[in-house]
């Protein structure tokens, strides 16, 4: 399948592929006065090498046993939209002419489900390396569901100094190392320039060394020689570990006068400088955007080759267990999951409750999967007789938040898993890059953040979280829920399984009382009449652990004569997508007071008072915290009682 040598024959194509290529993206930039053009004119030789190993469908980009191309440098996006086009994706000629305009499908960095082609989201340098090696683990746990004669593809992704210099891409690294992930080849643009200048001012670790001790097979090639880069692909396709190719490149290769420049990172190369670049190779200067017939024809051999690979392997599959089992991984039945039961009489923590869920939807569900950054036995995320990653659903993450995020992303996107993954919440700031691509995407991925508030007790300051759930609430198109009790917990799962969107799952250390069981259809709203009154003059508005404490409040204002109404609000974010009559019917005329064990500063959207912290909490017994900082009955008694007056 693979070329095993190239010859001088070759080459001469190949070089007009990628002069192609490269001044394709300078136009494109040019064009649009605005993007990155010194990247993709570096990688142009190794992109049509690359071309010739990729077994990808451009018919059909979901196709599951497709090669993975991930592009970490999002900035290098002219490089992606352009081999896309070439390679015969939903991108025309004239989507790279509107490149970085608005509505284009050619935005400045690459964003999945907007562009055909496009695997993942990049954006923040480290995070493509991450996600990358997310599609490896992804595609190692599918080939112990479904065999390698029906999971077989490789990952490839091309990254740069600054993926490799942010600390994501160690962590990243580092695990895919320890699962040995043999299919995982990961190209390194190593052109020695970042935006200020040669690497030399901040960089100076031998990479080859760093990525050998975690446990990576490293083979070198000459970035702009075809025969040295082909050999390193070749040798790299049959490794027993990842395999980091360190492909030696000069930046804006063939910009006259801009060739290993800084400058050429950032800005558009100019008019001039692309004509005398054009001129010198042969190519007429006179014109841009132009595609020779010979190289589009050549450039099509990966949708004929991929197209050829994907019926071979449906044929394979046709009407087997296999293909069924794909199927039912891709449409998950969420109605078979068996919730546990609780009892009211019972006291526990939602990130105990959690875990007994956890546990049903994974029995259930083949697909979910996940774990801990080292927390699993506190997190509660521990999946019982399911084994761990590689052969079962139990991923050990280790300390690596920042990764564990990234991977998810990818594990997610891979397109047959529910992945999950658990730290605590103060520890979720360590993540919160990961979560933002996650919800740019819409990826389904399901995060599990325990120890909610300052009821963490005597581990202080630097473990409560106070401003996080201020800050997650406020991110778009992520779903975040903060459950009173166990009952109200498996409802916010009933929702969040059926959102295309990304959920996390804030839950509490100490115990909580188990209340009555609750519907899906009220916590779809996002808050809901928990406890109501006949002539209410006060709404006392609460999510989590505070919830049982406006209960406790409610009553005793109830023995003074006051009306109360008690809201419990699971999911923040789902309530403010609800109507204005809606809103008003929890509400109506009266007062409302916010109960929460954190900033709280978006409750003000309803409330008149908020009972919240302004302070990052303290060591000691987490019942004394809560009544130093005022979440207490009494203390809520008298703010309500002098809210009416």
């Amino acid at each position: 399948m693979y070329p095993q040598s190239i010859q001088p024959a070759d080459i001469v194509m190949l070089e007009k592929m990628s002069h192609t290529l490269g001044f394709l993206c300078a136009d494109m930039v040019q064009a649009a006065n605005s993007g990155h053009p010194g990247a993709p004119m570096g990688l142009a030789d190794v992109a049509v090498v690359l071309g010739l190993y990729l077994k990808i469908n451009p018919a059909n980009p979901k196709w599951i046993n497709r090669d993975r191309l991930v592009f970490s440098g999002g900035h290098a996006s002219a490089l992606v939209y352009s081999l896309l086009h070439l390679w015969g994706f939903d991108v025309s000629l004239e989507d790279l002419k509107a490149f970085r305009k608005l509505d284009s499908k050619t935005p400045g960095h690459p964003e999945f489900n907007h562009t055909d082609g496009v695997e993942i989201t990049t954006g923040p340098l480290g995070q493509g390396l991450a996600n990358a090696v997310g599609f490896a683990m992804g595609a190692k746990y599918g080939q112990n569901l479904l065999g390698k004669q029906t999971i077989n593809h490789k990952v490839y992704c091309l990254c740069g100094d600054g993926d490799l210099q942010e600390g994501i891409g160690y962590e990243a690294a580092s695990i895919a190392g320890h699962h040995k992930l043999s299919d995982l080849i990961v190209i390194y643009d190593s052109n020695a320039i970042t935006i200020e200048g040669n690497t030399q001012i901040a960089m100076s670790e031998d990479i080859a060394l760093r990525f050998e001790s975690q446990n990576w097979r490293v083979l070198k090639c000459n970035g702009h020689d075809f025969i040295s880069i082909n050999n390193a692909f070749l040798d790299a396709q049959n490794s027993t570990k990842p395999t980091l190719i360190i492909a030696k490149t000069i930046i804006a290769k063939n910009a006259l006068g801009l060739e290993g420049s800084h400058k050429s990172h950032g800005s558009p190369l100019g008019e001039e400088v692309i004509r005398a670049s054009k001129k010198a190779l042969g190519f007429d200067e006179t014109q841009s955007f132009v595609i020779p017939e010979d190289v589009g024809l050549r450039f099509r051999n990966v949708a004929q080759r991929g197209a050829l690979e994907e019926k071979l392997w449906n044929d394979k599959i046709a009407g087997s267990e296999i293909e069924k089992f794909i199927f039912d991984m891709q449409h998950p039945d969420f109605k078979q999951i068996i919730y546990p039961d609780f009892t009211q009489s019972q006291s526990v923590a939602t990130r105990v409750s959690n875990g007994k869920i956890l546990n049903a939807i994974s029995k259930s569900l083949g697909g979910f999967l996940g774990g801990s950054a080292d927390l699993g036995p506190s997190n509660n995320t521990f999946l019982e007789a399911s084994g761990d990653f590689p052969n079962g659903k139990n991923i050990h993450f280790g300390i690596r938040e920042h990764a564990m995020g990234a991977i998810s992303n990818g594990i997610a996107n891979y397109g047959l898993f529910l992945p999950f993954c658990a730290t605590f919440f103060v520890f979720s700031d360590y993540m919160c890059a990961s979560v933002r691509v996650a919800s740019i995407m819409k990826t389904k991925v399901f995060y599990i953040w325990t120890h909610d508030s300052i009821g963490v007790g005597e581990d202080g300051a630097t473990h409560q979280p106070i401003e996080q759930l201020s800050h997650f609430r406020a991110m778009p198109n992520l779903y975040v829920f903060r459950p009173a009790d166990a009952y109200e917990n498996i409802a916010c799962w009933q929702v969040a399984l059926d959102l295309n969107a990304p959920c996390a799952f804030v839950l509490s250390r100490q115990n909580l009382p188990v209340l009555s069981p609750i519907s899906a259809e009220k916590v779809s709203k996002g808050g809901y009449i928990l406890k109501d009154s006949p002539m209410p003059r006060i709404t006392l508005l609460a999510s989590g652990s505070e919830v049982s404490l406006a209960l406790m409040s409610a009553k005793i204002l109830e023995n003074q004569g006051v009306g109360v109404r008690v809201v419990s609000v699971p999911c923040y974010d789902l309530l403010i997508d609800q109507d204005r009559d809606y809103i008003h019917s929890l509400f109506a005329e009266t007062k409302v007071l916010a109960i929460e064990a954190s900033r709280g500063i978006e409750w003000y959207r309803f409330a008149h008072e908020v009972i919240g912290m302004d302070s990052f909490g303290s060591s000691g017994k987490g019942e004394e915290l809560f009544e130093k900082y005022g979440f207490y009955p009494q203390n809520v008694v008298a703010k309500a009682r002098s809210l009416l007056k």
